[in-house]
């Protein structure tokens, strides 16, 4: 079997603890599997969101359903893209050579620059994700896709490899640019779905007007979500009425708001990835399995910190 069945088993065999029957792997199928990445992303997105819901709905902690969704995450990767994070933040920060830095990232143990990366990164994620807003659970799945999304982009033709054998010689260099640009504007429209459902959603006026929640005329207070827009500018003489949730949206529609902000944001991570991707082949010769690990974990932490800031 080597069509795209094999393909899709590889890619989710690689990127998941879900059980899959074993394939034969060649170069071929493991570019179709790399080009098929960002859809295990979005598989294992889905999940963890249910978890930060249903986690956050019936504890009333969002902050325990975000630690939950992070760490479901990471059990349902095995912890290898937080591994690959931690074991290249060590060997970029060893100042070795390029043979010496791929020793240091061989090894089992963890050094001082991956423990920090790690934690600075978990930190981020759930920081983002103890929002208690309804976007919350579509931005995660935004920043899953977009993290496999990134390894796509890694394993692009003319992308080397940095040793001769392992998971970085078998996936470098084995993805089509035009493969890449389909599975890329694959992923985009599909958040963008997923983003419409979340802006339909009933805490959206909520997640709109994060500042003000109610203004006062004379001495009546009204909730901000019962008044058109035109009266936040009318009402700026009152001391009860100030225009602080005007000043934040990007704009009068919810629904845009939520899509270009998590496109903006997927855009974000692949570029913190590209730019890290740059640097590891300066400075190692190429793309290991480590990378690619590290690669997932920085476009997911950094898509859901733009997410953060622009949704």
């Amino acid at each position: 079997m080597n069509g795209p069945a094999a393909a899709w088993r590889f890619a989710v065999g690689i990127f998941t603890v879900f059980p899959v029957r074993p394939v034969e792997v060649d170069r071929a199928v493991a570019g179709r599997a790399m080009s098929l990445a960002p859809f295990a992303g979005l598989l294992l997105g889905v999940v963890a969101a249910v978890v930060l819901v249903v986690a956050g709905a019936v504890s009333g902690s969002p902050l325990l359903g975000a630690v939950l969704a992070v760490g479901t995450l990471a059990w349902l990767t095995r912890a290898l893209h937080l591994d690959g994070l931690a074991d290249l933040a060590d060997g970029l920060g060893s100042g070795k050579p390029a043979d010496g830095a791929l020793d240091v990232m061989k090894r089992s143990d963890i050094g001082p620059f991956g423990v920090v990366t790690l934690v600075v990164a978990l930190l981020v994620q759930v920081a983002v994700l103890s929002r208690d807003d309804v976007v919350a659970w579509v931005a995660l799945v935004a920043a899953a896709a977009t993290g496999r999304l990134a390894v796509t982009w890694a394993c692009r033709e003319g992308v080397p490899a940095a040793r001769p054998t392992g998971l970085g010689a078998l996936v470098a260099g084995t993805v089509r640019r035009g493969a890449a640009i389909g599975a890329t504007l694959a992923t985009a429209a599909v958040v963008a779905v997923l983003a419409l459902v979340a802006a339909a959603g009933p805490s959206l006026l909520d997640y709109c007007w994060p500042f003000d929640s109610a203004v006062t005329f004379g001495y009546t207070s009204y909730s901000v979500r019962d008044l058109p827009p035109g009266n936040l500018y009318e009402g700026t003489a009152d001391a009860g009425l100030r225009p602080a949730g005007l000043l934040h949206r990007l704009s009068d529609d919810p629904h845009l708001i939520t899509v270009a902000g998590l496109l903006l944001a997927m855009a974000a991570g692949l570029g913190a990835a590209a730019l890290l991707r740059r640097r590891a082949v300066r400075r190692l010769g190429g793309v290991t399995g480590d990378v690619l690990g590290a690669l997932v974990e920085t476009a997911t932490t950094v898509t859901l910190l733009v997410a953060a800031l622009l949704v």
